[in-house]
């Protein structure tokens, strides 16, 4: 076997250095060797300011099947519902706009789409009031619990990851509306409920990416609170312990599960193709 001085110099090139074994290592090889490359630690502060996204979608959900409860039960009246929301809305809509509330091409543009989405609402309503009468109420109320779940999976926190995804979190809801509204009395009803799956699916999650702020999920919270009180104690200590358990106890453990961080990044990573200033192409490891 040859000797090792009589070998030539071992270079880290993927196809050269023919008389060296393929599992040799140079102690050269981990000179390169990097730990905790581009990894960035947060704060409490960080975490809890983060996680308040996740908090105001699942408040957008506990509201809307509130409303539904109260459509339900009749408890409350589809045109108070409508009346209230439309006023909230018609707030969002002024703090979105802004200067250009007054510009004549916004207001177009915002009106046709507001119209064509009352009229097409009103005219289907009838039809998706009856579109799932054959089914059972106890499978429309579990379909509804797992298309809302993907919506809360899915949805779009403000963070880049594969798992977003914007159409299916929103047709996830869009279904579980649709599920909902044809367990209501009235086509009418079932109308309001499509609104307001509007409101709190496509309107606000709009809204929130532009102006979102960690304390805006204050409002919305009591909100729950209130509605979730008057309907149920016990529902009400559960979403609370729920929401405070999300909201202060994940970012603690995330926080202190931080020190376990640990990536290396080194010479056995995937081959990047170089090409040389004399147009030669090497593949270097």
């Amino acid at each position: 076997m040859m000797s090792v001085e009589s070998r030539k110099r071992w270079q880290k090139c993927l196809y050269e250095n023919a008389e060296y074994d393929d599992n040799y290592t140079d102690p050269s090889f981990l000179k390169d060797l990097k730990t905790n490359l581009n990894v960035r630690f947060f704060t409490f502060e960080e975490a809890i300011k983060g996680i308040t996204r996740l908090n105001n979608q699942i408040s957008c959900i506990t509201i809307f099947l509130v409303i539904f409860y109260m459509l339900y039960s009749e408890l409350v009246t589809p045109s108070d519902v409508l009346v209230v929301t439309g006023l909230f809305t018609s707030v969002g809509y002024i703090f979105y706009r802004g200067q250009k509330l007054f510009e004549v091409q916004y207001l177009l543009e915002d009106s046709k789409t507001l119209l064509a989405v009352l009229v097409f609402g009103y005219l289907f309503a009838p039809l998706l009031h009856r579109l799932t009468n054959a089914i059972s109420t106890d499978t429309i109320f579990s379909m509804t619990f797992f298309v809302l779940l993907l919506n809360l999976i899915f949805c779009d926190y403000g963070l880049s990851a594969a798992l977003v995804s914007k159409a299916l979190s929103l047709n996830a809801a869009i279904f579980a509306s649709i599920c909902l509204a044809s367990r209501l009395s009235t086509a009418f009803h079932a109308f309001v409920l499509l609104v307001e799956s509007s409101v709190f699916f496509v309107l606000y999650p709009i809204f929130t990416t532009l102006y979102w702020r960690w304390y805006f999920l204050l409002p919305i919270f009591l909100l729950c609170c209130h509605l979730l009180y008057n309907i149920s104690f016990n529902i009400f200590i559960i979403y609370a312990l729920f929401t405070g358990f999300i909201n202060i106890v994940c970012p603690c453990i995330f926080v202190a599960q931080q020190r376990y961080k640990y990536n290396i990044h080194g010479p056995w990573d995937e081959a990047i193709v170089e090409e040389n200033t004399d147009n030669t192409i090497n593949d270097k490891l």
